[in-house]
């Protein structure tokens, strides 16, 4: 919905709800794709002999920036001047954006799962008798796979971040782009419940002392206009609005 908001799409939303035990997708997602996972976008238009579905967050935004551009350019200027088509002649923004847009979900996105996972194991939704032992095992998981490889990632994306072409507040540069939106999920999700500072021991004390720039890239995000739009949007429809798993 981000995206969407983004591009100016007109949309409309069909809301599916995992099941309660299993957290797993309902089975009405299988009829929409294979493998019955979210987010799944149909385009339908009078031109088009049948609807196009996609389903993947990283072709989803790729497919729909190529075909509506919408109000705001969502992905970075490809070639310098003068170097189009050559070898090396792509800008540093568009690299950084092709990288992060496969990065993601290739490498970011498995270590966040696991960890909001453990997040869940943790909290009030595990029965009371049980919770000391999901507790247990969820903080080995998150000391010994999840923290250690987290702070690799927060590390690399603070350093983007510093480095940021034209100075710019985002990953690729002064503009918001699909990497960007990308990062919602995972990045949001973190933010809403507090839940990076409960991930380990921070080398500053904290995870907005030790990766300030990411704190307030988080926050930004936060503060754009198609994601509070998208929020609102969601809000309406269900009275309210979770982004954790």
């Amino acid at each position: 919905m981000f995206l969407l908001e983004e591009l100016g799409v007109p949309y409309d939303i069909d809301v599916h709800h995992r099941d309660k035990k299993t957290k797993l997708s309902p089975p009405e997602a299988d009829k929409l794709h294979l493998l019955g996972k979210f987010p799944i976008v149909t385009i339908t238009s009078p031109d088009l002999a049948s609807p196009i579905t996609l389903a993947e967050s990283a072709f989803i935004i790729h497919y729909m920036t190529d075909h509506f551009k919408g109000a705001k350019k969502l992905v970075p200027t490809r070639w310098k001047d003068g170097q189009e088509g050559k070898l090396g002649g792509e800008t540093e923004s568009w690299m950084r954006y092709q990288y992060l847009m496969y990065y993601v979900e290739g490498s970011f996105m498995f270590p966040m799962l696991v960890y909001f996972f453990g997040y869940i194991l943790k909290s009030k939704d595990i029965p009371w008798f049980i919770r000391p032992l999901t507790t247990f095992i969820a903080n080995k998981i998150i000391a010994t796979a999840v923290f250690p490889n987290a702070k690799r990632h927060f590390t690399m994306l603070e350093q983007y971040l510093a480095r940021s072409p034209e100075g710019g507040n985002y990953l690729c540069g002064p503009h918001l782009t699909g990497a960007d939106i990308m990062l919602t999920y995972p990045f949001l999700g973190g933010l809403k419940v507090n839940a990076f500072n409960d991930m380990g021991a921070w080398e500053k004390g904290s995870f907005e002392d030790t990766f300030p720039k990411l704190q307030a890239y988080m926050l930004r995000l936060s503060e754009e206009e198609g994601w509070k739009r998208s929020v609102e949007k969601i809000k309406k429809i269900e009275g309210s609005f979770e982004i954790m798993p």
